[in-house]
């Protein structure tokens, strides 16, 4: 807001104390006029004492300018319908971004049934058959194989084959490639939240399919082959479950999983 100064109750009077007519002065303000009659020129304005007219009619067409002026540049610059609006979705970019996540996967020959993934920004939507169920916690899953036997507690071992790909079905990690299983114990952390909870209720001989959440995901990181706000896939086989039991000698002490 402008605030106009009023003018100063010590300045010289401007008509001079010879003025025989009486001339009436003005007062303005932002809401209201105000006319108050002084017969004698030469008499003392008080704290609410008015203005000359010029000092008036001065302040009137500053005012006006004031308004011609947002009336301009409020016309000039109209506020824009875009603003304040959300981007909406366009299928055909869902489409597009859908085709080449597909081809993608098919140059990094991603393995049959694999998932895909609809990438805009930090937004993905996961397309996957109806194989594959999804829980309350995020994670999707789908069983090749369900195995016999029992499911892994807190505290046992498992050994296990996996390969883990990236949203565009490439191979990032493989056990088999390695020629040595992952060896595991249940409930000690040792693993990210999405694949712990992927292979806990799996039986040995099982194979499955999971597909785990950012939010359930690894660290990310420089030092991690784990690239941020991704989905991560691993085709994981358990191949056996061993019980432990913690081992003392002496002053050494470990745990040992037969």
């Amino acid at each position: 807001m402008i605030i106009l100064q009023a003018a100063s109750l010590k300045s010289m009077p401007l008509f001079p104390s010879n003025v025989a007519s009486c001339y009436p002065t003005l007062k303005y303000s932002f809401f209201s006029r105000k006319q108050i009659s002084c017969c004698h020129p030469s008499c003392k304005l008080g704290h609410n004492s008015e203005q000359t007219p010029f000092r008036v009619l001065s302040e009137e067409k500053t005012l006006r300018r004031m308004m011609l002026f947002t009336l301009v540049t409020s016309s000039s610059f109209p506020t824009l319908s875009s603003y304040g609006k959300t981007k909406t979705k366009n299928p055909y970019d869902e489409r597009r971004l859908l085709e080449q996540n597909k081809r993608r996967q098919q140059e990094n020959n991603a393995p049959d049934d694999f998932p895909n993934f609809i990438r805009e920004g930090f937004e993905v939507k996961v397309v996957a058959s109806d194989n594959y169920i999804k829980r309350d916690s995020g994670l999707i899953y789908r069983d090749f194989e369900v195995g016999k036997g029992d499911c892994p507690k807190d505290g046992q071992q498992v050994i296990f084959h996996y390969i883990g790909y990236n949203e565009s079905g490439r191979r990032i990690d493989s056990t088999y490639l390695q020629n040595a299983p992952a060896k595991i114990r249940m409930g000690t952390k040792a693993l990210v939240p999405g694949f712990e909870e992927g292979i806990l209720d799996m039986k040995p001989g099982g194979k499955r399919r999971i597909i785990i959440p950012p939010e359930l995901g690894p660290p990310v990181g420089p030092s991690t082959f784990f690239s941020a706000k991704q989905f991560e896939v691993f085709d994981v086989e358990l191949l056996d479950i061993k019980d432990c039991q913690r081992r003392t000698i002496g002053f050494y002490s470990d745990v040992v999983c037969d």
